[in-house]
């Protein structure tokens, strides 16, 4: 599956940005879809994830609450809508697919569970 990010650009800190991603193929709902950040000179690291149906999303800790992540599987698309942005949300976004059967119970969070990548969108959050 191939993935494209959207979305991201400049806001002030309290702003919303959404952000999208795009995939390719007919097997979406096969996936977990996750969100990933890259601060420069730190590690990437999750955000949070939604299971293959929506019905089931989970978060990191520093975005619980401001963050909401969904799917559309008719338009083979994730979202995140981030809220009350604070400029340590500043980093380059990436959304990413794991494969796991529909029905199944599966929350990955680590970057190894994740076999497919976008490309990143950009946040930057000014205070």
């Amino acid at each position: 599956v191939q993935l494209q990010a959207s979305g991201g650009g400049l806001v002030q800190a309290g702003g919303s940005l959404r952000l999208s991603c795009a995939a390719s193929g007919r097997t979406f709902i096969s996936y977990v879809m996750g969100w990933f950040r890259q601060a420069p000179g730190k590690e990437r690291e999750f955000v949070g994830g939604i299971n293959w149906s929506g019905g089931s999303t989970y978060y990191a800790d520093a975005v619980t609450g401001r963050f909401t992540i969904s799917r559309d599987n008719a338009k083979n698309t994730v979202y995140l809508q981030m809220n009350s942005l604070k400029p340590e949300d500043t980093a380059v976004y990436y959304c990413a697919a794991a494969p796991a059967p529909p029905l199944s119970s599966y929350y990955p969070r680590r970057i190894g569970e994740y076999d497919y990548w976008g490309q990143g969108t950009q946040v930057t959050v000014s205070s």
